[in-house]
């Protein structure tokens, strides 16, 4: 499986990056994990509702247009459903079994994600009912995906 993170914006901290870049490399054996990171859209200092449902929109649109063709989309979603990180493994394995060979995550910028985006995913999946920055959900998520795929070699992940 090739693993693609579609996100909104740079990670600003050094501990996020290294962090991140440390699961990307831990992933090179399983298969990688790509990431595309989309500028933030502009926006004033003081938004009003419609300036921040319109960078919401806009986002949303260059999120979708960023996906690999034909790859299964998972939308990390504070309305979406939680899973195990075994649950996260069987729903990867059984993806590969039925031929699918790209899985993209999509995480939202600061202002969370379009309607449209939402309903034009596989799956919307939410990490806690707790809320988290879209940047440290993007280190949540590299270490998720490489935990899943350490479960689906029968590989330890704790030593």
């Amino acid at each position: 499986m090739r693993f693609y993170v579609v996100c909104i914006g740079k990670l600003k901290d050094a501990y996020l990056r290294d962090g991140v870049a440390e699961f990307v490399k831990r992933m090179r054996p399983y298969g990688g994990i790509a990431i595309t990171e989309l500028n933030e859209s502009k926006i004033g200092d003081k938004p009003s509702d419609e300036d921040r449902k319109q960078v919401v929109v806009e986002e949303g649109e260059r999120l979708l247009k960023a996906i690999p063709k034909n790859a299964y989309t998972v939308l990390l979603d504070v309305y979406g459903k939680t899973m195990s990180s075994e649950d996260l493994a069987k729903t990867i394995a059984k993806l590969e079994v039925d031929g699918i060979s790209d899985m993209a995550f999509i995480v939202g910028g600061a202002f969370g994600v379009s309607e449209e985006l939402r309903k034009s995913v596989h799956y919307k999946l939410s990490f806690s009912p707790m809320t988290f920055t879209h940047q440290m959900v993007r280190l949540l998520l590299v270490e998720q995906i490489y935990r899943a795929s350490k479960i689906n070699r029968n590989e330890p992940y704790h030593w």
